[in-house]
């Protein structure tokens, strides 16, 4: 009798973990392959969300070609980051290049939850149809957790936790009564795993994951598309602890390429990376036991760690 029970609860358990990963790989096939297949134009963006989209963390990296890339189809932005010399630049460049209006909102979202009544103000006669949770922040380079300062491990709370909460509360009433809207929760593969010697950034990951999951299921019956939108290592100034990343590779695109492919699935698939070979690392990664994965992560953070002090030594000699 005992044999038999572990017998089904052993069947049950590789019935569950097949199932999984074969949702993984549809998943894979339908955020990457699925777009070459659906005609473009069959409801551009603006007519299908909204004419305006707002894009936080605009001013570098992946928000800044979000914001092109949605100003090249025609929708408005409303660009939120907290340089304003930069806001003026970015939105200089989209209405020369694209001919859309564009508004700035200057907000540090490391402050907390004061700068949120004035983004709110600001945003109050736009129907935003699309709103990109994309500003984030990194540690310096990997360390431990008794390394790191306590203002920048709140700081890392403020920007990848209280603003995507923030945000995704601000807008959804007026995209729930227009029937209509899109929201993109960017979080990164390091939610996959605790990640030793960034703890605190990978833990704010895990949070946009399941904040975002939860959500769908809320207000994905009201019209409102929500995407969890995953990317691995992509070469932008978050990585500047490592050369390597910077530089890049065909693993890790820069933001253009990554942004060109992320955009292709918005509307169309609900969980993704945005970048197929980024779609199969986290496939593998994933099937792998949780604390091989913490080792490996660990072992990597260590690499980049060297590699960051390395470059610091050979400043001061």
């Amino acid at each position: 009798m005992y044999v038999l029970a572990l017998a089904v609860i052993g069947a049950i358990f590789v019935a569950v973990f097949i199932l999984d990963s074969l949702w993984s790989v549809f998943e894979l096939i339908t955020s990457h392959l699925m777009p070459y297949f659906i005609p473009t134009e069959v409801l551009p963006l603006s007519k299908k969300f909204g004419p305006w989209a707002a894009i936080t963390g605009s001013t570098d990296g992946i928000g800044k070609q979000y914001a092109l890339e949605l100003a090249q189809r025609g929708i408005n932005v409303v660009l939120i980051s907290r340089n304003p010399d930069k806001l003026k630049r970015v939105a200089d460049e989209i209405e020369k290049l694209h001919s859309v209006k564009t508004r700035t909102i200057v907000a540090d979202f490391s402050q907390g939850t004061e700068v949120y009544p004035h983004i709110e103000e600001q945003l109050k006669d736009i129907p935003l149809g699309i709103l990109v949770n994309n500003v984030g922040t990194q540690y310096e380079y990997p360390m431990p957790l008794c390394e790191l300062p306590t203002a920048k491990a709140w700081e890392i709370i403020n920007v990848n936790v209280v603003a995507v909460t923030s945000m995704t509360r601000m807008v959804l009433p007026g995209m729930v009564a227009r029937g209509r809207g899109a929201i993109v929760n960017v979080s990164s593969g390091s939610e996959l795993q605790p990640l030793p010697l960034m703890a605190v950034y990978a833990a704010t990951k895990v949070y946009v994951r399941n904040f975002t999951l939860a959500i769908r299921e809320e207000y994905g019956s009201k019209g409102i598309h929500i995407q969890h939108l995953s990317p691995l290592f992509v070469s932008t100034k978050m990585n500047t602890f490592s050369q390597k990343l910077l530089d890049g590779n065909l693993l890790v695109p820069d933001a253009t390429t990554y942004t060109k492919r992320a955009i292709s699935t918005l509307g169309r698939v609900q969980t993704t990376t945005g970048y197929w070979l980024h779609g199969i690392q986290y496939f593998f990664i994933k099937i792998a036991p949780e604390w091989i994965r913490i080792k490996i992560g660990a072992q990597m953070n260590r690499e980049f760690r060297a590699e960051h002090m390395q470059k610091v030594r050979s400043k001061v000699q």
